[in-house]
This record gives C-alpha cells, sequence and structure tokens, in this order.
C-alpha cells in the first residue's frame, strides 16, 4: 500500500494523525523539549517555523510557551491549510531560503525535517543563513534532520534530497554564522 501524494489535502491529513498519535512523532517532540529546556527560553518570544507544515510543531511549540507569538511558513499551500484547520493563524507561503522577515526578528527558529530537501548544492547553506540573519543576538536554532547511514547513500538529484554527516552540517552551521 502506498501513502497519499505529497503535498496533497490527504498528504498533510495523514501527516496530522501521524504527528498528533504517533509514537514516533511524540519522542521526537519530547527530545525537543527536552533541548529547549537547555537553552532557558524567556516567558516571551517570538519564534519562527521554517517548513510549518501540517502546523504540528507550531501548535507543541504554543502549548508548551503560550506566551511567545509563533509564526510558520512553508511553500506547500496545502500544508498552510492544514495548518489553517488547526487554528493557526500566523501563517505565510514563503521560502527558506529567503526568508520575509527583517534582519534580528526573532527569538527562536525551529526547522524540523527541511534542509534535506532544500536545492542541492548551497540551498541548505542559504536557508541557515536566512535563519541566522532573522535570528537575535543570542537567539536559537533547533533543527532536526536525517543522518547518513551504512551503506552510504548519494543524494538524490531527482528529489533534491540530502543525507547528511555529523560533520558536514556542524561546518555548514558554524559557517553561517551559528555557534553549535
Amino acid at each position: 500500500m502506498t501513502g497519499p501524494m505529497i503535498f496533497s489535502p490527504e498528504y498533510y491529513a495523514r501527516m496530522r494523525t501521524l504527528e498528533e498519535d504517533g509514537w514516533w512523532n511524540a519522542a521526537m517532540r519530547d527530545a525537543a523539549e527536552m533541548l529547549l529546556s537547555t537553552a532557558h527560553l524567556a516567558t516571551h518570544g517570538r519564534l519562527l517555523n521554517v517548513g510549518c507544515g501540517s502546523g504540528q510543531t507550531m501548535a507543541w511549540f504554543r502549548a508548551a510557551h503560550p506566551e511567545w507569538e509563533v509564526v510558520g511558513l512553508d511553500v506547500a499551500f496545502e500544508g498552510l491549510n492544514a495548518a489553517r484547520t488547526l487554528g493557526e493563524r500566523e501563517l505565510l507561503a514563503a521560502s527558506a531560503l529567503d526568508l520575509p522577515f527583517a534582519d534580528q526578528s526573532m527569538d527562536a527558529v525551529i526547522t524540523l525535517d527541511v534542509l534535506q530537501h532544500l536545492p542541492l548544492r548551497g540551498g541548505d547553506s542559504q536557508a541557515l543563513r536566512e535563519m541566522r540573519r532573522v535570528l537575535r543576538p543570542g537567539g536559537y536554532l533547533l533543527i532536526r534532520t536525517n543522518a547518513q547511514s551504512l551503506p552510504y547513500t548519494a543524494d538524490d538529484e531527482a528529489f533534491a534530497f540530502h543525507k547528511y554527516e555529523v560533520g558536514e552540517l556542524r561546518s555548514k552551521l558554524e559557517r553561517s554564522g551559528f555557534r553549535v
């Protein structure tokens, strides 16, 4: 059995169900909250969710940090529509490669499972530079992406899909101005 076509209304409905009820997503939220707890986030702030998809991350973050303003963006209109069904209103159709926000206007950025899907040969670095640009000094970036495994897998040119090696991702973050 195959799943629904990616970026379709059915895809986002399925993603929402998996994100709400799946054990893996629950564990990933727990891991993210553990990482964010080490950041000692202020009571108030402004979060940007790059690649917000169905809005589940926005809803999760808002529940944990109710005084924060939460903004989501995605290139997929169907994802933004799915996020609206959760009651999310601060949503923009935009690309991670050119964030439509002023310099240093965010206290935190979360991007989950996005970097590996950006254009190969530089899309991820461009997005990281943009995220660094919009973060205030002392702001936090939380990334979840995939990792290379054995056997080694080459980039998928047809679908612009990349698997990271730890050193590679660290290097790209540091070249973009982040302290890892």
